[in-house]
């Protein structure tokens, strides 16, 4: 698996979660936030470093529950054809903030999109629901996990060795920047602590960031071998 700007390669499909097209426009602020290019141009650059098969918007592709500006329609128009320019199928598995996405989306849609890999099955859904099919892997979104380490905040992938019904367990971050994140810090064990009825104890979980400014990962233990060191 790689990890690379809160998406994941899995063999030939890339995953990203959490792109709430549609946000900028309910921040409803007067300065542009430029969400289309920002999403769009790191959609492309991943399709052009990786050449997946397959691109899985993996779950609240929109924001808002109950309608869609035009702004939002074209970047997720432009998003579609970014991804089919380079030969990749795009497909989405809708979260709970999609209830609006037959207006704008023509494409295939999953409830559960299945993977195989060398490790086994892999199976890739929001999150805010029990998936339904038997998996080794289960790639989520859904809760926009972020960790402050020394005082600088980062958006974090969670992953977790069994600890949903024997299977991993891989949390993507909010794909788009106009997320702020929800801090795991302060978050001791306990399905309360999470939206996500996968995520049970989050002390199993272990953290990792993509540093932008290096282009590496930094993997570290699982959150509670080190939690009293934040």
């Amino acid at each position: 698996m790689t990890y690379r700007d809160r998406a994941a390669l899995l063999g030939d499909v890339l995953v990203c979660a959490d792109l709430h097209v549609g946000k900028a426009a309910a921040a409803n602020v007067s300065l542009p936030l430029g969400e289309r290019d920002h999403l769009v141009d790191r959609v492309a650059a991943l399709c052009d470093r990786y050449d997946p098969e397959t691109v899985v918007f993996a779950g609240d592709l929109l924001h808002s529950f109950d309608r869609v500006a035009s702004a939002a329609e074209e970047t997720v128009t432009a998003l579609e054809t970014t991804v089919r320019d380079t030969g990749a199928t795009p497909l989405v598995t809708p979260g709970n903030h999609d209830a609006m996405l037959d207006v704008v989306w023509s494409g295939p849609t999953a409830h559960e999109f299945e993977i195989g890999t060398d490790e086994g099955r892999a199976v890739v859904c929001h999150g805010h629901l029990e998936p339904e099919t038997d998996a080794d892997l289960y790639v989520v979104g859904h809760d926009h996990p972020t960790i402050t380490i020394e005082g600088q905040k980062w958006h974090c992938y969670l992953y977790g060795r069994e600890v949903y019904e024997g299977a991993d367990l891989l949390v993507l971050p909010a794909f788009s920047h106009l997320i702020e994140g929800v801090s795991i810090n302060r978050r001791y064990g306990g399905t309360a602590t999470t939206n996500s009825p996968l995520i049970g104890d989050l002390d199993q979980f272990r953290p990792i960031v993509w540093d932008d400014e290096r282009e590496e990962i930094r993997e570290f233990p699982p959150l509670g071998e080190f939690r009293d060191l934040l």
